[in-house]
């Protein structure tokens, strides 16, 4: 018998850690889903170097070169992923930036996908 048909299998391929869930990778593969387009990452970084982190759908559509159905298509779904809120203002609608669904995200990254130094 040599040396690598006494290694038990399980030993080295034991997890250290807890793994994420299903629903918590469902969750979190939908959030990302919603930054998976050059348009509304485009989007979010307009948005969030606007005054007040907050900006008019009408000064949205001509940066990004799209019409508006498709730009508020976009802002929909980033306000639906939680990283926008709306609030209509008369006859526009006004996106300001939720931060805390950003450090949120990139939150459950680091604490569901990085590997920990064990030393």
């Amino acid at each position: 018998m040599t040396s690598l048909e006494i290694l038990d299998a399980t030993v080295c391929c034991t997890p250290t850690a807890s793994p994420m869930s299903t629903s918590d990778a469902e969750r979190l593969a939908a959030t990302f889903k919603a930054l998976g387009d050059p348009t509304r990452l485009k989007l979010l970084s307009i948005i969030a170097s606007s005054e007040g982190q907050e900006a008019c759908v009408c000064d949205l559509t001509e940066p990004v070169g799209l019409a508006q159905p498709t730009v508020s298509h976009h802002l929909k779904v980033l306000t639906e992923a939680g990283f926008v809120s709306r609030s209509k203002r008369g006859t526009w609608a006004y996106y300001r930036l939720a931060p805390e669904a950003l450090r949120a995200a990139t939150g459950a990254l680091r604490d569901n996908l990085l590997v920990h130094d064990a030393s």
